[in-house]
């Protein structure tokens, strides 16, 4: 079995033969060999990916020599191909009787049984896999695939760096191996431009040390300011509470403190890596193995562990952590991240910005109602997306189905580039829409507008030719302020909002925080099911304070003109009187103060909640006006968490029974004469667009870009067509989605959508 001392004849061998004079294939020759030697292996293999994702044999210790060159395996095949798609080592005692195994008659490798494959990769890139094989049937310990993962990630530097140049030009190497990833759409738009990340991950570079004492010296100061920074964190008044932040960061206390983390990371320095290759290889390990672990818990700390990996390179490489900004933006920047706050966001020069892609968030998030609002086209849980690029790598984000394209090809370059002309000809033809009316074929007219929730947001009032803002989500300014934001700054904000409307009507929805929406500087509890948890109008009515100041700072800022709040998360139609009471405290309170009351104060709610469905008589007598937040609403009717990949799409927004609840709405407030405006996702989609106008909506807000495409697709349509088709549809006996009927009807009918 290998030891360290094993490990440090490999990398001083290594490093001999990189240093005498040979060309790119001998070189690998003499690699294969003295790896097999040392780890006392029948065979050693270097397979290389091609510029087709296969992986051909370009070296090999062992096997049949005329193999070399001509075996070759497709994208995924055999044990080999799956080690190279997975990027994770494959240990099998026994290979030829696995499953997955492919034989290959010409390497000769049918007496062989034991197999340990490794991807060779760079920063994320797996180039190919380096495999040792040997004729008992056995399973390599974990210090074996520790001592290959050290090799191959040496051996991934000098493919890199051209130290094995000239082994043939079927491979592309590195930053230019093409890769699509699939994640979720959160901010429509299409992007080319090229990457920058949110938190540089640090390339190792130097990877065998010249003074293995200095080396130690510096991962010990390293460690020792990793532990300190931590203990600060957790110590600091805004982070000492309990909650999801405290969990996460004594999470990464306790691998700081782990004794066995930092002897493995001594014991590679000890083997000649530097500090840097050194958490580079322990890190590499300890993945392998918590991926190979059944343990849900472990197997989710694996993040832990590389974002704390991260950060000891970014004190060894004398970086400050948090947020990076380099001192000049690529003027085409496509920013790159793990997870993002807004804030963060917004913190970025926008003239330089032209999308976005996070491993987390959906199209709920708070980051992607920022990236929205800004304009920014953005993808959503890019599953490994950091992993794979490099800062300055040409990258793609589609924002319309979801994909990235890393590094692309010129014919995908070229592909993208018509269609972002086609976009914005088609842009183009929204823009002459702007000031004509949003009315339909036989003269429904119907009122379009937007979401805001920031300043930044109110240019596109009039840009986008919208009637004024459905929906001003205030706790965004909330949330983006460090501390709580006073009366006087509240009341600043809320006129400018006023002001930039020009007299368009603005609904302000009232805070709508808890749950998960958690501002650090006021206390949070924990729960296990925030969506439906204690926030927005639960919070308000059991806390009133916050709320009361902030119906204070509205009412000032409305003086004189007509005010608009709009309530969240209402559940019961008895609420509204609680609220309306606190409401009017307020009012009465400043008029006593002489304040100049609002010449109209409107109050509504959002119909969020299924409950209150069934107690609308009840409710509109109590509201001025009614919104539906169609996304929470959709969500709560089929328990199906909208942040949870595996359920958010399994229920269709045109299903039957959550267009039933919508008309049920639209007929009841008709009844009671009680304006209904739709403000989810729901209404910025042509054909979901389409439908509701069907159901008997006349008022929609969507995000600014989408008022182009639904204003088109209005004034195409025939609205008592689209009714007397929703009616049919909806009648006894249906079930699931009507979705392709909806899409038949506006082909047929020339809708544009």
């Amino acid at each position: 079995m290998p030891t360290e001392p094993a490990l440090r004849v490999i990398m001083r061998r290594l490093r001999d033969i990189m240093a005498e004079p040979a060309d790119g294939q001998e070189r690998l020759d003499k690699i294969v060999r003295q790896i097999a030697g040392v780890m006392v292996a029948d065979v050693c293999s270097i397979y290389l990916r091609r510029q087709d994702g296969s992986l051909e044999l370009f070296a090999s210790e062992g096997l049949n020599a005329t193999a070399v060159h001509n075996t070759m395996l497709k994208r995924g095949e055999g044990l080999v191909g799956r080690c190279a798609e997975i990027g994770v080592p494959i240990n099998e005692p026994d290979a030829s009787k696995h499953p997955a195994f492919s034989y290959r008659p010409e390497t000769g490798e049918e007496i062989y049984h034991s197999l340990l494959a490794v991807p060779i990769q760079r920063s994320g890139q797996v180039l190919g896999v380096l495999v040792v094989q040997n004729r008992t049937v056995k399973e390599y310990s974990d210090e074996d695939v520790e001592v290959m993962q050290a090799t191959a990630m040496v051996v991934a530097e000098h493919l890199v760096s051209g130290a094995v140049s000239g082994v043939g030009s079927a491979i592309e190497l590195s930053r230019a191996l093409s890769r699509v990833i699939t994640g979720e759409p959160i901010s429509d738009g299409i992007a080319l431009g090229h990457v920058m990340l949110h938190e540089p991950r640090i390339v190792v570079t130097k990877l065998m040390a010249d003074d293995p004492a200095a080396e130690m010296r510096r991962l010990e100061d390293a460690l020792l300011e990793l532990k300190t920074s931590l203990d600060d964190m957790l110590s600091h008044e805004l982070l000492s509470g309990a909650g999801d932040h405290r969990d996460v960061l004594e999470a990464y206390r306790m691998f700081a403190h782990d004794r066995g983390w930092e002897r493995r990371l001594r014991e590679a320095v000890q083997s000649g890596l530097t500090a840097g290759a050194a958490v580079e290889r322990v890190k590499n390990g300890t993945r392998a193995r918590m991926l190979k672990t059944p343990d849900p818990f472990w197997r989710e700390r694996q993040r832990d562990l590389d974002d704390l990996s991260d950060r000891l390179l970014r004190i060894l490489a004398g970086v400050a952590t948090g947020l990076l900004n380099p001192p000049e933006m690529p003027t085409d920047t496509i920013l790159v991240a793990r997870n993002m706050g807004p804030a963060e966001l917004i913190d970025y020069d926008r003239t330089r910005l032209r999308g976005l892609v996070i491993e987390d968030g959906s199209g709920q998030s708070h980051v992607a109602i920022v990236a929205k609002a800004l304009g920014i086209p953005a993808v959503g849980q890019a599953e490994g997306i950091v992993e794979r690029v490099t800062a300055g790598d040409a990258i793609i984000v589609d924002g319309v189905i979801g994909e990235v394209h890393v590094r692309p090809s010129t014919e995908v370059v070229s592909a993208y580039t018509d269609k972002v002309r086609f976009r914005a000809r088609r842009q183009k033809q929204y823009e002459a829409l702007r000031d004509l009316p949003a009315v339909t074929k036989d003269g429904e007219r119907i009122a379009l507008q937007i979401n805001a929730g920031l300043l930044a947001d109110m240019p596109h009032v009039k840009e986008s030719g919208s009637d004024g803002i459905g929906l001003f989500r205030t706790e965004l300014m909330f949330m983006l302020s460090h501390s709580l934001p006073r009366v006087d700054r509240q009341t600043q904000a809320y006129e400018a909002v006023l002001n930039e409307a020009d007299g368009r009507p603005v609904v302000f929805r009232s805070l709508d925080i808890g749950g998960d929406k958690v501002l650090p500087y006021l206390p949070h509890v924990p729960e296990e099911n925030p969506a439906i948890g204690w926030r927005a109008i639960r919070m308000s009515l059991d806390r009133p304070a916050l709320f009361r100041m902030q119906v204070r700072a509205l009412l000032r800022a409305g003086a004189g003109r007509e005010l608009r709040i709009m309530i969240p998360m209402v559940s019961v139609a008895a609420e509204m009187d609680e609220i309306r009471e606190l409401i009017e405290k307020e009012r009465q309170l400043g008029l006593k103060r002489g304040a100049k009351p609002a010449s109209k104060l409107l109050i509504g709610a959002m119909i969020e909640v299924p409950s209150v469905l069934f107690e609308l008589d009840e409710l509109l007598q109590r509201v001025d006006f009614v919104s539906v937040g169609s996304n929470d609403l959709t969500q709560f009717l089929f328990a199906a968490d909208r942040s949870n990949s595996r359920v958010a799409n399994r229920f269709d927004s045109l299903s039957v029974a959550s267009l039933r609840a919508l008309k049920q709405l639209a007929k009841a407030c008709r009844r009671h004469k009680v304006p209904l405006t739709l403000c989810g996702e729901m209404a910025g989609r042509p054909i979901e667009a389409m439908c509701l106008i069907g159901l008997g909506f006349r008022t929609l807000s969507m995000a600014p870009a989408s008022i182009g495409p639904v204003k088109s697709m209005i004034r195409s349509l025939d609205a008592a067509a689209i009714t007397r088709l929703l009616d049919e549809l909806l009648v006894g006996g249906r079930s699931g989605s009507v979705r392709r009927e909806l899409e038949e009807f506006a082909t047929g009918q020339e809708v544009e959508t």
